[in-house]
């Protein structure tokens, strides 16, 4: 029988990798597409958007660049709250739970 010692350096270890993970996830880019390629949005793996491209025709071409950026930051604040709210529900479930100080669930 594992002693307490040995399931929390096991507890420990399962965290490092899921946290390596998780940063591994904010390196790999992905884009997706809308209007046959007309607005495109860049995202890490790890659901952050990176950038926001939108075709001249839909738009006046002198508050594109303007556009682009506060679509951006209408989506990663949108990400930031729903992570936020993600947290506080799951500190809820887990707050009963004897995890090791400092183990955080991936999610």
């Amino acid at each position: 029988m594992k002693s307490i010692e040995d399931i929390m350096a096991m507890a420990q270890n399962v965290q490092a990798e899921l946290e390596k993970a998780q940063a591994n996830l904010d390196g790999i880019e992905v884009e997706g597409a809308a209007g046959g390629g007309l607005v495109k949005v860049k995202a890490s793996a790890k659901g952050r958007i990176i950038g926001i491209a939108i075709d001249d025709s839909l738009l006046v071409p002198a508050d594109k660049q303007i556009l682009e950026d506060l679509i951006v930051a209408a989506f990663n604040d949108a990400r930031a709250k729903a992570d936020t709210a993600s947290n506080t529900e799951m500190g809820k479930l887990t707050s009963g739970m004897p995890l090791p100080p400092g183990f955080k669930l991936p999610f």
